[in-house]
């Protein structure tokens, strides 16, 4: 079991990804115009498409980062042109390399939340990552009792006042990450699972209503992006070795 990760390094230059393994890389959203304007150029017709649909600025450059950056990180690990890249959808819109390019082999997932993004990679398995800013003021019970499940409302509820902003976004974050995972988005739904969330507990997929075995078949584990802000990764199977890097811009 890996504990909550909070730092992040440099990439080595000569970048490998092993069996078993999983990189996550931090990406700042807030970049220089110039590297915006190449990490578009990196972008297919499609994804320049949805950029343009962004109605105010920050949301655009937001979505040209996130998805260049992707493109230049998963290009260090296949040694292919970030442009070249081709993605499939499957029916609830998580995205995958098409066959030819890796995608049979290499696996990922990102999230963004404010200023910072997270792209969470592996080989061969399913894998789901998410980020959340901590929202102090967020009506936390309240929503926790509507999604979350009656366990977790329970122990929520039963937290002092002044942490449960913190365990409320730590419990959705695992939640997404794990939907993330097996690919179904809320197809799945949030009461129906549950999963640790008070402070100290490590990370972990508790049990899944309709299926006693499922909660053995994966691994969470906790992220810490910045002071303000909490995120999960969940990877079927074990996981025993965790990389998390910094992405500095480059192409």
């Amino acid at each position: 079991m890996i504990a909550a990760v909070d730092s992040w390094n440099s990439p080595p230059q000569n970048l490998t990804l092993d069996l078993g393994e999983i990189h996550v890389w931090r990406v700042s959203l807030v970049q220089t115009e110039s590297c915006l304007q190449s990490l578009q150029e990196t972008l297919s017709a499609d994804e320049r498409t949805k950029a343009d649909r962004f109605v105010f600025p920050k949301g655009r450059s937001q979505f040209i980062v996130s998805r260049g950056a992707l493109r230049a990180i998963l290009s260090r690990y296949l040694n292919i042109h970030a442009h070249i890249f081709r993605f499939d959808y499957n029916p609830y819109g998580k995205p995958s390399l098409i066959a030819a390019q890796g995608g049979n082999t290499l696996r990922f997932n990102l999230s963004h939340s404010g200023n910072i993004a997270l792209i969470a990679i592996t080989k061969n398995r399913d894998i789901g990552v998410d980020i959340e800013s901590i929202n102090p003021n967020f009506s936390c019970l309240e929503i926790a009792e509507k999604f979350f499940s009656p366990l977790e409302h329970s122990v929520l509820r039963l937290l002092p006042k002044h942490l449960q902003s913190r365990a409320f976004f730590t419990c959705w974050t695992r939640k997404e990450a794990y939907i993330k995972a097996v690919g179904k988005g809320l197809s799945i739904p949030l009461n129906q699972f549950d999963v640790s969330l008070a402070p100290g507990e490590p990370a972990a997929l508790l049990n899944v209503e309709e299926n006693p075995e499922e909660a053995s078949r994966w691994s969470l584990i906790e992220l810490i992006p910045c002071s303000d802000m909490v995120a999960a990764v969940a990877v079927a199977g074990d996981c025993s070795k965790l990389h998390c890097w910094e992405w500095t811009g480059e192409l």
